[in-house]
């Protein structure tokens, strides 16, 4: 048996024997229990031995004050009774960070969510999540990880916002089944960016403006621009000429959007089926919140009444794969904005605007949220501040009141404050 204090010479003379694996040990004769041995390969390995435990391998690629420090680590837990060998199955039997994600969106996500919702989580967690998490396990990330991701990502605060919420969901689903523990999820305690609300409504004007470019687009066309120093512009019609008539689907899409407030694929993804022209109503037999009515005004059952119905796609704004429904409306609705002078003005924002004319003629958040389909009042109540019709009778009422008895106008009922 070889002794001899491990140091970076001691290691370089070891040489494996011919037509063997792996040479004598060479036994430390600081650290008693510490041992290294040569391979064939060149390479050498480091090792513990004390009782009541058998030999153990210190994994890794070490350099001799390195290995000694593990050694002694080692070593320690085993003074302790802790076997190093059956912590290291213990850790190896925690999965990574990514094979715990990857269940959470097939079994649950999948499952329990909108697919435009798990592809949202799918593309923050493949953009941002795994390429800075890696292939640690999932025990192994820490809440400085998460911050770091999202000090990263503060450009975006809304979608660092959601990497957050999606972790902290995956945290409590694999605590739930027993992966992980609840005062470990590493994105509890950060703070979140505060986010700009991003309501916009249309004016009277901009509705005018909106309304004459959904004309143009669907009878004279509306007007495009081509780049003059491209070496076709010369071949390119006259300019009093340049226009192009937007497919009749798109428009009739658009128009939808603002006569009725559904979001885009609720519209998008509408089957002639699920439309009750006698009772003025499309039952969606799926939506962001289930099953829901979109109620049909008149001008509404005016414009489905115009759009022809094609044969093999049950959809009412039909794309152009066979059955399959319009895929979006960016370029439709780049064009119309561009021409109504909306700049800036989101295709959501209809849906918004829509709901802000109803707050605005009083008929009340409970009814406005109804039409909008929102599963939760909350939503509906930031429309609140538009409803300005009540407060604006009680104020007059009130101040009205309150003059008249400090002018001592004759009649005037002064109403005596409660007290509390």
């Amino acid at each position: 048996m070889a002794r001899g204090r491990i140091t970076l010479s001691s290691v370089k003379a070891l040489v494996c024997p011919k037509g063997k694996d792996r040479g004598p040990i060479l036994w430390d004769t600081e650290l008693i229990g510490f041992g290294v041995y040569p391979l064939a390969s060149g390479q050498v390995t480091y090792c513990v031995q004390a009782r009541p435990f058998p030999r153990r391998k210190i994994e890794g690629r070490w350099a001799p004050a390195e290995a000694r420090r593990e050694a002694k680590r080692m070593l320690g837990d085993i003074a302790k009774g802790i076997d190093p060998s059956a912590e290291r199955r213990k850790a190896r039997a925690v999965r990574t960070f990514r094979e715990v994600a990857e269940d959470f969106m097939r079994q649950h996500v999948a499952a329990k969510r909108k697919g435009r919702t798990a592809q949202n989580y799918r593309e923050a967690l493949e953009k941002h999540v795994f390429p800075a998490i890696k292939s640690r396990r999932v025990a192994d990330v820490r809440r400085a990880d998460m911050v770091a991701i999202h000090d990263a990502m503060k450009e975006t605060p809304s979608s660092a916002n959601l990497v957050l919420a999606i972790v902290s969901s995956m945290w409590t689903w694999a605590e739930r089944r027993g992966e992980v523990g609840a005062s470990s999820n590493p994105v509890k305690g950060i703070e979140r960016y505060p986010e700009q609300g991003r309501e916009r409504y249309l004016t009277s004007a901009e509705l005018a403006r909106l309304g004459d470019a959904l004309r143009q687009g669907e009878t004279v066309g509306l007007p495009y621009a081509i780049d003059e120093s491209g070496p076709k512009a010369k071949h390119a019609p006259k300019e009093a000429n340049r226009r192009v008539i937007l497919d009749p689907f798109a428009i009739a899409a658009i128009r939808l959007l603002i006569l009725t407030g559904a979001r885009l694929r609720e519209i998008l993804h509408a089957k002639w089926s699920e439309v009750d022209f006698e009772r003025g109503v499309i039952f969606l037999a799926d939506s962001k919140t289930g099953r829901k009515p979109i109620y049909l005004s008149a001008g509404t059952l005016e414009v489905l009444a115009g759009l022809p119905r094609l044969e093999g796609n049950p959809h009412i704004i039909p794309g152009e794969k066979a059955g399959q429904p319009k895929a979006d409306l960016k370029k439709p609705w780049g064009a119309v904005r561009k021409a109504a002078g909306l700049d800036g003005v989101r295709l959501h924002d209809l849906r918004h605007s829509f709901a802000s004319i109803g707050a605005g003629a009083s008929m009340g958040l409970p009814v406005i949220g109804k039409l909008l389909g929102h599963s939760q009042p909350q939503t509906t109540a930031r429309y609140a501040h538009l409803d300005a019709d009540p407060l604006r009778r009680a104020v007059d009422t009130i101040g009205a009141t309150i003059s008249a008895a400090m002018n001592r106008n004759e009649g005037a009922e002064v109403v005596p404050l409660r007290k509390i």
